[in-house]
């Protein structure tokens, strides 16, 4: 598990890990792409950005707290003006212009400095040519607190259908009211989005804060897990996390990976084993070198993947995008064609009723909510996925996997344990099964395959003496070969045989035999010569079968490929009821398969852990990498399973589901909240209900709907996937 989950990340993103960051980057939430070294805002939507990997101490959020600031010490004032602007239609405590004038010195505060990060915004919106919500809002309000400027400034400009009660009627109330609700909605935003950050901040949470270094002259010294260097000699007591990624030089123990793996059992470790950052020592003392430290880690490689899929964009989110783009200009001519259509058309004071009805129209219509409806839906999903073992690479991952209908499976290592054990040796006329064994097994020392290592193991168990191979070449996919002890050595299936041209007759039988009962067949050829056969059992895994039965029942369709003999394939494929299967394939034949079922038109997911899956993974319209197995693969796929559950897949596939239907649900609630609320904020129901909206309610309404997108996507965190 150690050696293979080194690179979880893209090659760029392994690279990136390799070396600390001390400095903080930022980015946008709905606009992955921008990022900065600095908080700040968007320049294409407005939204605060935030740090891309956020830290485990919980610290102030500046905006937040710049927000708060302005919310709480300008509410007094929003409320007193608001309360004057009412009294006015009654009692009230002033008269004609002083009315105004008292309204304008309340509301001034509110409007120029806790409103002021928004005008900028809208300004840089501008600018930017990138129409947004700050882009309606500003206009709305400076609209509404202009018109009163001038009302209170210049009365006489104005016609005397316009006067009530001795005065220009002015809006600094409804400029102050959506100011502060403005505010108010932005300050739950901001609190609700980092809680999407929740699963992030359980996995930083494993690491230890400490380490204890045995130094050179034998004393042990607790240090800071940050001073930790790859080569130290540490200690892990009883009880204690691992802290970084290492090797043990001493001492036996039970480890409890599961925080990591999602295995319950812990796994013995002896000297030579390797150790994972964060992992639960649960008794005996442990002396081990780092190897990986800092964001090499395990961990740290694991919450980058995450992060750069909580920080992708889903396809769904770039039609959105773009809507939303084009959404901003049509609610603009909306409001310009309800001024003058109110002006022209409505009752007196008709252009007061289109001035009103147009700051509404553009107050309700923010995007806010269309904009947070997919990526707030991923950002909990990959989260949550985290949590459970699943690491998607990206977020079209996450919205791809639920339209698979066919999963291509390797064999070894994905439906089976990928942990072999040797069954038996069967030699060739003229050779012993001693020789067979240690020609193969001095080969194999070359290779990473699981098959390879039960072979090895066996050799030297019966405490044969291994040659080293003097060349060694993998014929990826079907065998390997080189020299030994001056001998030309091929070792492999059926397919590197025929490749040699070397007959298998001799021992064809006895293959059979061994086949049908489930074993992997290797033949061994020297100088050209068939030498013997070897034979490897590996057990089928314990939720195989459940993951296998549950995935055809939803519909997938599942074939198994594989680089073993058909016997074999189909001997283990009866067991799990698999009825497709496709033996002794070679690399290339595995991404043709992928290729010719999406030429029938199938949405096809390929899951495998090896070198010779990789082009299959990356052919796929999902790539699902078992992370018990090899770094090309899981390089090349879009999905890791860290357990290497085949019942990973069903898990990542019902999430995807859910988070499908979060972000229609959050994208239908968006867009029929603007369908409703613009017609409405447009007066274009007065003439049924004789009521106008008021830019007050509006600014509610809109704060309310972000909000609700946010609680909506975190709903996500409570979802059933097992």
């Amino acid at each position: 598990m150690h050696r293979h989950l080194d690179h979880l990340k893209s090659p760029a993103l392994a690279q990136q890990a390799a070396e600390p960051t001390t400095e903080k980057e930022y980015t946008c939430p709905m606009h992955p792409e921008i990022r900065q070294r600095s908080p700040g805002t968007c320049p294409k939507c407005g939204m605060t950005l935030e740090p891309v990997l956020p830290e485990l101490e919980e610290s102030d959020n500046p905006e937040l707290a710049d927000f708060s600031w302005r919310f709480w010490w300008t509410l007094p004032l929003t409320l007193a003006v608001t309360a004057l602007a009412m009294g006015s239609h009654g009692l009230s405590l002033f008269h004609g212009a002083t009315q105004n004038l008292v309204e304008l010195v309340l509301a001034t505060p509110v409007v120029l400095w806790a409103g002021w990060p928004f005008y900028v915004r809208g300004a840089r919106s501008v600018i930017q040519r990138s129409p947004n919500m700050w882009t309606l809002i500003g206009l709305g309000t400076a609209a509404a607190f202009l018109y009163s400027l001038a009302a209170t400034l210049t009365p006489g400009l104005f016609p005397a259908t316009f006067m009530m009660d001795g005065r220009v009627g002015v809006y600094y109330e409804a400029a102050a009211v959506i100011i502060s609700l403005t505010l108010l909605g932005q300050m739950l935003e901001l609190k609700a989005r980092s809680q999407t950050s929740a699963a992030i901040k359980s996995l930083l949470g494993l690491a230890p804060k400490t380490a204890r270094r045995i130094n050179t002259d034998g004393s042990e010294t607790d240090i800071a897990l940050s001073h930790v260097h790859s080569g130290d000699t540490l200690r892990v007591r009883p009880g204690e996390k691992v802290p970084v990624d290492g090797v043990v030089l001493q001492g036996e123990s039970a480890v409890d990976e599961s925080m990591l793996t999602g295995e319950p059992v812990p796994v013995m470790k002896r000297p030579g084993d390797g150790l994972i950052g964060a992992t639960l020592n649960t008794h005996g003392s442990l002396v081990m070198q780092a190897q990986k430290v800092g964001s090499a880690t395990v961990l740290a490689q694991i919450v980058q993947m995450v992060v750069q899929a909580q920080r992708s964009k889903a396809p769904m989110q770039r039609l959105a995008d773009v809507i939303a783009g084009y959404f901003v200009m049509v609610v603009i001519a909306i409001a310009v064609l309800t001024f003058v259509g109110w002006g022209l058309w409505g009752p007196q004071p008709s252009w007061v009723f289109g001035l009103i009805n147009a700051v509404a129209v553009l107050i309700i219509a923010c995007p806010c909510a269309l904009g947070l409806a997919t990526p707030m839906s991923v950002m909990v999903a990959t989260g949550k996925a985290a949590s459970s073992g699943v690491l998607f690479r990206d977020a079209a991952a996450i919205e791809n996997l639920r339209k698979i209908d066919t999963l291509i499976v390797d064999k070894t290592g994905t439906l089976t344990e990928g942990r072999p054990a040797f069954h038996s040796v069967e030699p060739a006329p003229g050779y012993s099964a001693d020789e067979v064994l240690r020609l193969a097994a001095s080969l194999d020392q070359g290779s990473e395959h699981p098959l390879a290592h039960a072979i090895v193991e066996h050799a030297r168990a019966n405490g044969l003496v291994l040659s080293t191979a003097q060349t060694f070449e993998s014929a990826s996919g079907i065998g390997v070969r080189g020299q030994v002890d001056g001998h030309r050595v091929q070792l492999g299936n059926t397919a590197l045989m025929a490749e040699a041209g070397i007959a298998l007759e001799a021992l064809q039988p006895q293959a059979e035999q061994l086949r049908s009962d489930g074993t992997s067949i290797m033949y061994l050829a020297v100088d050209g010569v068939l030498a013997g056969l070897l034979a490897v059992a590996d057990p089928i895994k314990p939720t195989t079968r459940l993951a296998v039965e549950r995935l055809q029942a939803d519909g997938v369709r599942v074939i198994m490929a594989t680089g073993d003999g058909l016997t074999t394939a189909r001997a283990v494929a009866r067991q799990l009821g698999i009825e497709e299967v496709h033996g002794e394939v070679k690399p290339q034949d595995k991404e043709r398969l992928a290729a010719a079922l999406q030429e029938r038109g199938h949405r096809v997911a390929m899951a495998g852990d090896g070198i010779n899956d990789a082009p299959a993974l990356a052919r796929a319209d999902v790539g699902i990498a078992m992370g018990t197995g090899t770094d090309v693969a899981m390089n090349s796929a879009q999905v890791t399973l860290v357990k290497g559950d085949l019942l990973g897949i069903l898990h990542a596939r019902n999430l995807s589901v859910a988070t499908v239907r979060n972000m229609h649900q959050n994208l239908a609630f968006a867009l029929a909240y603007n369908a409703m609320g613009i017609p409405l904020a447009a007066g274009l129901f007065y003439p049924l209900t004789g009521h106008l909206l008021s830019p007050l309610v509006a600014a509610l309404a809109m704060s309310v709907s972000s909000a609700s997108v946010v609680f909506n996507a975190l709903r996500l965190r409570r979802a059933v996937i097992d």
